[in-house]
């Protein structure tokens, strides 16, 4: 069989949890071949490929995994944070430059201490700058020189699940994942 060129790059980077970004060279030839990457996933890892108009992804249907739950924390901090200061979060989230420094001092000033201090990627400056290398190498945040940071595209799948999950969707969206897998296995 012939594999598209770049396959093994593509299934390392996407199995290794990262997003393939719109601006990527592999991200167009996972684009041309969609239909067969889709299949490929499937079959060999029962894995969903989500093809976004910005971005790629896997998703496993049998996962324990802790990240997205993190993420998905990180995010809904610094959004509460962000409009408690007055500025438009989603804008923020979209558009802005980060500074490590700024976002320490609005988590040692949050709140939400406990969920903080309870969380191992969160809980103190140094996890959060580990933190920030796995993001980093999964595509979900872009470096900015050593102290900052924007997030990328790849940021809306976890604002999209946050706003389902405020809004009580999840259930429906697990449900409806389950039914598209099982349409996937006819």
């Amino acid at each position: 069989m012939e594999y598209p060129k770049q396959h093994k790059d593509i299934v390392s980077d996407l199995m290794a949890g990262k997003f393939l970004l719109r601006n990527d060279f592999n991200f167009d030839i996972l684009k041309q071949n969609k239909d067969f990457y889709t299949s490929f996933f499937k079959e060999s890892f029962n894995y969903g490929l989500q093809l976004e108009s910005e971005f790629a992804y896997l998703i496993s249907f049998e996962t324990k995994e802790q990240l997205s739950r993190d993420i998905c924390i990180l995010i809904a901090l610094l959004s509460y944070e962000l409009d408690k200061d007055g500025k438009n979060f989603m804008d923020q989230l979209s558009y802005a430059l980060f500074e490590y420094d700024q976002i320490d001092k609005y988590f040692e000033g949050s709140s939400y201490q406990e969920l903080i201090k309870s969380n191992k990627q969160l809980k103190d400056v140094e996890s959060r700058r580990m933190f920030y290398r796995t993001l980093s190498n999964r595509n979900i945040i872009e470096k900015e020189g050593e102290n900052q940071f924007r997030f990328t595209s790849a940021i809306k799948v976890f604002i999209d699940f946050a706003v389902d999950f405020a809004q009580g969707k999840l259930e429906q969206a697990t449900v409806s994942i389950d039914e598209d897998t099982s349409s996937i296995d006819e």
